[in-house]
């Protein structure tokens, strides 16, 4: 089993102009759970394929995701990221937008160490994720100045498919491409990953509120001051009285959590994630027994239950 972080600390980042590698080397060192690349190591190696083989592609997701960072936090203004300044705070945010451009060129240079037959098969799937992932960061946007009402639930399930599932199930079906997946398997490996990214958002939802500051890596209550339409907003809303809309639409985060609670968005929520956590697992039955299934029944079942 390949511990990929050793291979983040290799990627050489020692080059000039400093002012446009350091922010790249600084945001990579930040730590994170390196899901992305393991799945596709995982979806690799679950289709009879050698971790090795996917180490580039991995690694291609994990620059990819941390630029897609950059660029979030300069859009948010976001001054925290994984318990520590972000890099727009550290280094202004000049060098994170251009650090982040860079990063995804290097992500695309990482792809490019393939051969031109499976890279044929590889860019597809990439680029259209990297579409998606920007589609779902416009909705996003979009949603902060839409109307409470024009928002609906599946508008909202469809944006964290876009923003977060994507990237998940490109990466296990990447990794399938890689270890020789077939058509089936890797439709099956993009599935679980769509499920598993919906889950990992709706539990970010809830550690936004319920979460521990210390273990989440940023200040709690965030999405309420915001005033973010999130998973646990919208199934409050859904239930509220018109005089209980108009508290929900405050900044005051212990008010709001009482709400939610009162309203048993908490309840709906983990319900929500545990019923496709059940879908992936179930998506996963048809895989062959073996230690890469058994890593990623284990990562789902982790993921339905983090607190960072």
């Amino acid at each position: 089993m390949i511990d990929i972080r050793t291979y983040i600390d290799q990627l050489d980042w020692q080059r000039e102009p400093r002012g446009l590698y350091a922010p790249i080397e600084y945001a990579l060192a930040g730590g994170g759970k390196r899901l992305r690349p393991t799945l596709a190591l995982i979806g690799c190696a679950i289709c009879g394929g050698k971790e090795q083989d996917a180490v580039a592609a991995a690694l291609a997701l994990e620059v990819f995701h941390n630029f897609t960072l950059l660029h979030d936090d300069v859009m948010d203004h976001a001054s925290v990221r994984r318990g520590r300044p972000s890099v727009n705070k550290q280094f202004g945010q000049n060098a994170a937008i251009l650090s982040g451009d860079e990063m995804l060129i290097e992500a695309y240079k990482l792809l490019h160490s393939y051969p031109s037959e499976q890279l044929a098969k590889l860019l597809p799937v990439f680029n259209k994720m990297a579409s998606e992932v920007c589609e779902g960061q416009q909705y996003d946007m979009d949603f902060e100045t839409r109307a409470e009402e024009e928002v609906t639930m599946e508008d909202y399930m469809e944006m964290i498919r876009l923003k977060t599932s994507v990237l998940l199930a490109a990466a296990l079906q990447m990794g399938a491409i890689i270890g020789g997946g077939t058509d089936e398997q890797q439709r099956r490996l993009y599935e679980i990953g769509v499920r598993l990214g919906l889950a990992f958002q709706i539990q970010d939802d809830l550690l936004d509120v319920y979460g521990d500051e210390r273990t989440f890596g940023k200040a709690i209550g965030g999405d309420i001051r915001e005033g973010k339409k999130t998973f646990l907003y919208l199934a409050a809303r859904a239930k509220a009285t018109e005089e209980e809309k108009k508290m929900l639409r405050g900044k005051d985060v212990r008010e709001v959590t009482l709400l939610y609670n009162r309203l048993c968005a908490r309840e709906e929520a983990e319900q929500k994630i545990a019923e496709l956590t059940a879908q992936a697992l179930d998506l996963l039955a048809v895989f062959p027994e073996g230690e890469a299934k058994q890593r990623l029944e284990a990562l789902a079942k982790q993921l339905s239950d983090r607190q960072s």
